[in-house]
């Protein structure tokens, strides 16, 4: 099954002036356990499907909010020939995921 066909939420933005942020929210806490323990949301994956290295992807769980949020940096953020100023539409990778 898809991320985006289990996620009620997936979205992206800037955190801060080199960062970026994806956000991914569960309805029910078994979709949230699912998604939580799958390997396609390792540091690792989300490091080649974004083309940076593993440690410099960090993955952040909240259980009770049943959301992950991912940190990861920005090469290029508001400089010349940034298309995404805020880091709006960088969380498109993450639809085609397989759970």
């Amino acid at each position: 099954m898809l991320l985006s066909d289990l996620a009620q939420v997936i979205r992206s933005k800037n955190a801060g002036p080199r960062r970026l942020t994806l956000d991914i929210m569960l309805a029910s806490d078994t979709d949230y356990q699912r998604v939580a323990q799958s390997p396609a949301l390792s540091r690792e994956a989300i490091g080649r499907l974004y083309r940076i290295a593993p440690e410099d992807v960090v993955v952040i769980l909240y259980p009770l909010g049943r959301a992950i949020k991912i940190t990861l940096p920005r090469e290029t953020a508001g400089d010349p020939g940034d298309r995404d100023v805020y880091g709006a539409q960088q969380h498109a990778p993450l639809l085609g995921i397989e759970i």
